[in-house]
């Protein structure tokens, strides 16, 4: 069984959003309950069937990487109290993604291949190939458009459009790369390589706090360390660790989110092996055993355990 939707009225609820993948549910507008459901998307759309333990994988990777940052900056999360939710401080978003690259892949590769040297106004050196790492981590900041995908959108651009404070943008820029310092430190060990990644920040009060996922398959890009140089050598595609495998199936089905095209179906082979690459992602990326919660009666427990959760708020 697969949770692809929730219909919760928990007490103290104000409102409720529904994401891509997760639903949210505002208690008392000072406690969010973030429910990472099973709805998996690709191409901006969300596919018919839902995935097995997905939504647990994602839960449980994001606490990992919350937990182990908490020395750089403090972040929105106060709980687990349920395998696929996240209870956390309601936070004011900073209305910027602070996308960070070590490597020159995916969007920035596709700027750089058309012949331009700079992203977000900061320069890239001459002469790189794909997949190459930068003399040091480039930020190239992004922010929500009102349709569609984000933009790319530079450091002065932010500060003068007075969507971030130059003293705030700072500490921004200073957390995000003590961040990807530790995510790199942490992926090494797993023998990978953080390629890129991305961070939300928001504020309650006066402090800043890290919101959000960090370092999950779904918000980063992983190499496999061993073969990376050999591959890099070679001008062969690196082999990754995320989601890519799911995109690729789709276009093997001839779907890539265009007008038209339709989503293939989505049997109970490819759902099986989808689950199970997810739970080997979860096991690569922190060295740990993967345990299967029970697939019965799941929004019960959640709610129970929601509730629980809740009581020793109050």
């Amino acid at each position: 069984m697969a949770l692809t939707t929730t219909s919760f009225n928990f007490p103290g609820q104000t409102s409720f959003y529904k994401g891509k993948v997760r639903d949210v549910y505002n208690i008392r507008d000072k406690i969010l309950l973030m429910i990472a459901t099973d709805r998996i998307s690709a191409f901006d759309v969300v596919l018919p069937a839902g995935i097995p333990y997905k939504g647990q994988v994602l839960n449980q990777l994001a606490a990992h990487f919350l937990d182990a940052t908490t020395d750089i900056v403090p972040n929105w999360k106060i709980d687990t109290p349920d395998p696929m939710v996240t209870a956390g401080i309601i936070c004011e978003p900073f209305k910027v993604e602070m996308v960070v690259r070590g490597y020159l892949s995916g969007h920035a590769w596709r700027e750089y291949k058309q012949g331009k040297r700079t992203i977000c106004d900061v320069e890239m050196p001459d002469g790189m190939r794909e997949n190459q790492a930068f003399p040091q981590p480039i930020i190239t900041p992004s922010t929500k458009a009102s349709k569609g995908h984000d933009e790319d959108i530079s450091r002065e651009e932010i500060i003068t459009k007075g969507i971030v404070s130059e003293k705030e943008y700072e500490q921004l820029e200073k957390n995000t790369l003590k961040l990807f310092a530790r995510g790199t430190e942490m992926a090494a060990r797993r023998g990978l390589i953080l390629v890129d990644t991305k961070y939300e920040f928001g504020k309650a009060g006066n402090r800043i706090y890290l919101i959000d996922e960090i370092h999950t398959p779904d918000s980063s890009r992983y190499f496999y360390a061993d073969e990376y140089e050999e591959r890099l050598q070679k001008n062969l595609p690196q082999k990754q660790l995320s989601k890519e495998f799911v995109r690729e199936w789709l276009m093997d089905n001839d779907f890539q989110g265009k007008e038209g095209q339709k989503i293939p179906v989505m049997d109970e082979k490819i759902i099986h092996m989808i689950s199970d690459r997810y739970i080997e992602l979860f096991e690569k990326i922190t060295g740990e055993a993967f345990l299967k919660t029970t697939q019965t009666n799941i929004p019960d427990r959640i709610e129970k355990n929601c509730i629980q959760f809740l009581k020793k708020q109050i």
